[in-house]
């Protein structure tokens, strides 16, 4: 008997059954042998099939379609596992990775009007599911599918790589190769064409779609992981599972590993919600959604909760995947208190601002030397000059007594110190616009909080980045006239910075500002419902609010950068960016814990945030900051000395594109280094730099937010222990 336990899962939605199961249990197990999928027992027989009953998955997770509709849904899945047991049998178990690519690589052609003749089953049943589901959908929603169905096979090299060098990921580079894998993105698309719920091209990608559309994905991967675990990793030696994932990087045993997933699981669950029922009501006001395609955006809503509450259904029947040892609750719903108040539930509406913390620094690793610019002195003097006519030293109304900066403050900051490193070799121009651009988003980051956070005026804040987005023309326009510091300098930059470039970099850059600006909203909206974020949302939003993605938007359009868009997509390229940004990222927020949390009642802290997932004490949380951006920065290293060779010489890429790319990683590099130097030499952080603000109104009195989550953290008391590994406070 198995010694491995499945965990109580957090489910919230009841399952319904599609009356028309038999329909397409008959319907497909005579297409599957129609394609050839019996024709090789080591892969698949009819009872194997029958047994993993493909047919009641589909009718679990698509409750409410037609008959001929479900039947092309389940061809659908039986041609995706099919296609993963294929793979399996066909090129993991041998290591063919050079077949594997070339297998992979004719798929793509089957994805098109004219394709080619077929020669396996995983290509004929392609050929006849595509003409079969895409004439029903528009251009905008075919080329999404035709995205995510490419990174469902062609990231099966990702497997394959890490199968190659007995390699496990680290937890971010899992979460993100595991949804382009494990092909729960591509679900979410077939969920728009089964329930008639195509999602409007141009809201498509808004935040509050992109969560639903993630969450969803995480939960269905995590849970999959979690009944699969003793087939794949005991039986098929796979790696790219979240329980071993969890296992290694903790090491912590397996019952651990599944608490810490199923925890991340329930979290995911609860971002769904949250961002289901409180941002997805201001989305459709400041997007101006019409009632038809608010209806469409709701079905595709119910429809992910009927694919989650009908795939943990079928997980629990198939054959496929370790029996679960305990019922489900009524209707097949389980909530418990200690989901609703566990991670990503109260739990994260609990914190104390302004709690007097303190965490030992640990020494963050860094393999790269830091280089300084010649001109690092202009650029200081030339920031402080260019902040004071901006107006940055001025008084801002709405805060009292004082200047939210000083030049005494400024140039204890000594920004241009950390631009300096980032670019050593940048002339004194170049040098002082990007310290400029650095005191813009630090004074912005510090602006918005002040003005806006206190009186939680999400209209105002939302304002104004409708008027900053006035301030970056793609083409020659005119702008209103500055109203305060803020804009000021944002009119300044902008001009000086996309001067030389062309309409299409000039709308990747601004793309990159608004992404920034925006996610300071999102701050202030957790902030609103005194919510610390939940981990995977933070990691991915702290790129933003970081602004990493505007400064590597600068390297990747530098002049004379010879690097195609399209191997900017590669997993290769993409995951050495994550990487880079991530390392920064945690750096920031192991250096600025203090500040942030005691000093300013800040909840956007990596620390923090793993405190609240792990129920943990604050050198615990740092100790998983600092294992994460070492983890980061040891794949960094991989990719760049491994990986990205490798790509470049399976796409013959010329000699300028690898000086290109080599000057990219060289960017990369010269930037996590300058960063860590500069959090270890800037005033910005330290305690006895700082002095508490007068706390806000709204946190105090017998009303105020403090008596309120006490309140709260007296009910999530009730939720399970810590579930961080014991012994992490003294490690890494």
């Amino acid at each position: 008997m198995s010694s491995y336990t499945l965990p109580d899962f957090y489910l919230p939605h009841p399952p319904r059954l599609n009356p028309h199961l038999e329909t397409a249990r008959v319907h497909t197990r005579a297409w599957a042998a129609a394609m050839g999928m019996f024709d090789d027992p080591d892969i698949w027989d009819e009872q194997r099939m029958e047994a993993m009953d493909y047919g009641l998955m589909c009718a679990y997770t698509h409750p409410d379609c037609p008959a001929t509709e479900l039947n092309l849904i389940t061809d659908w899945y039986v041609w995706v596992f099919y296609f993963d047991d294929h793979f399996l049998e066909t090129f993991k178990r041998s290591r063919d990775a050079e077949g594997a690519q070339a297998y992979l690589d004719r798929l793509d052609a089957f994805m098109a009007d004219v394709p080619p003749e077929p020669a396996n089953p995983v290509e004929r049943g392609l050929a006849d599911l595509w003409p079969r589901t895409v004439p029903a959908m528009s251009p905008s929603w075919r080329d999404r599918f035709v995205r995510v169905t490419r990174d469902l096979t062609q990231e099966s090299m990702w497997e394959l790589f890490h199968i190659e060098r007995d390699a496990v990921s680290n937890p971010i580079e899992y979460i993100e190769e595991r949804r382009k894998v494990g092909g729960a993105p591509w679900s979410a698309a077939l969920v728009e064409h089964a329930a008639g719920a195509e999602l409007p091209a141009r809201l498509a990608g808004g935040r509050p779609i992109r969560v639903l559309t993630e969450s969803f994905a995480d939960a269905v991967h995590l849970r999959n992981d979690l009944f699969s675990y003793e087939r794949e990793v005991r039986q098929e030696g796979e790696l790219s599972n979240c329980v071993l994932v969890c296992e290694r990087f903790f090491g912590c045993d397996t019952r651990q590993a599944v608490k810490i997933t199923n925890d991340l699981l329930t979290s995911r669950l609860h971002q769904f919600e949250h961002t289901a029922l409180t941002e997805l009501p201001p989305f459709f006001t400041d997007e101006a959604v019409s009632p038809a395609e608010q209806y469409r955006i709701l079905r595709y809503v119910g429809g992910l909760q009927d694919w989650q509450a009908g795939g943990h259904a079928w997980h629990t029947a198939s054959s496929r995947y370790t029996k679960a040892d305990r019922p489900g609750g009524a209707l097949g719903m389980n909530v418990s208190r200690a989901h609703l108040t566990g991670p990503g539930g109260l739990r994260n509406h609990t914190h104390i601002p302004y709690a007097e913390v303190t965490v030992r620094l640990p020494q963050p690793y860094m393999p790269f030397p830091v280089r300084d610019n010649p001109a690092l002195d202009a650029a200081r003097a030339a920031d402080v000059e260019w902040s004071a006519a901006m107006g940055f030293f001025d008084p801002v109304p709405g805060i009292p007594a004082t200047a939210l900066w000083t030049e005494q403050k400024l140039v204890g900051f000594d920004l241009a110190l950390c631009a300096s490193g980032i670019d050593p070799d940048a002339s004194a121009g170049e040098l002082i616009l990007a310290t400029n651009w650095l005191a813009w988003g630090t004074y912005g980051d510090d602006y918005y909080p002040q003005v806006f956070g206190a009186a939680h005026d999400l209209a105002g804040a939302k304002l104004a980045n409708r008027r900053l987005r006035r301030f970056m023309p793609i083409d020659p326009a005119p702008t209103p006239v500055p109203l305060n510091a803020v804009e000021r300098g944002l009119a300044d930059l902008w001009p000086r910075t996309v001067g030389s470039m062309p309409p299409e970099a000039r709308r990747a850059f601004r793309a990159a500002v608004e992404d920034m600006i925006d996610s300071w909203v999102w701050e202030l909206a957790n902030h609103a419902q005194n919510r610390v974020p939940d981990p995977i949302d933070y990691i991915e939003m702290r790129r933003r609010t970081f602004g990493s993605d505007m400064t590597m938007s600068l390297a990747r359009l530098a002049p004379g950068r010879r690097i195609p868009a399209e191997l900017y997509r590669t997993r290769e390229l993409t995951g050495m960016a994550n990487a880079a940004q991530d390392y920064a990222c945690l750096v920031n927020d192991l250096f600025s814990y203090e500040k942030e949390i005691r000093f300013e009642g800040e909840l956007h802290n990596g620390v923090l945030v793993m405190q609240t997932f792990f129920g943990c004490g604050p050198q615990e949380g740092a100790a998983v900051i600092d294992a994460l951006l070492t983890s980061r920065m040891r794949q960094f290293e991989h990719i760049t000395t491994v990986d990205l060779p490798a790509l470049l010489d399976r796409i013959e890429a010329c000699d300028a594109v690898r000086r290109s790319v080599a000057g990219y990683v060289t960017e990369l590099q010269d930037w996590m280094a300058a960063i860590l130097r500069w959090h270890q030499r800037t005033r910005r952080y330290p305690a006895c730099e700082l002095t508490h603000p007068t706390v806000a109104r709204w946190t105090q009195g017998p009303t105020g937010l403090g008596t309120v989550t006490a309140r709260l953290a007296s009910l999530a008391s009730f939720a399970a222990p810590s579930t961080v590994p014991a012994g992490w406070a003294g490690t890494r």
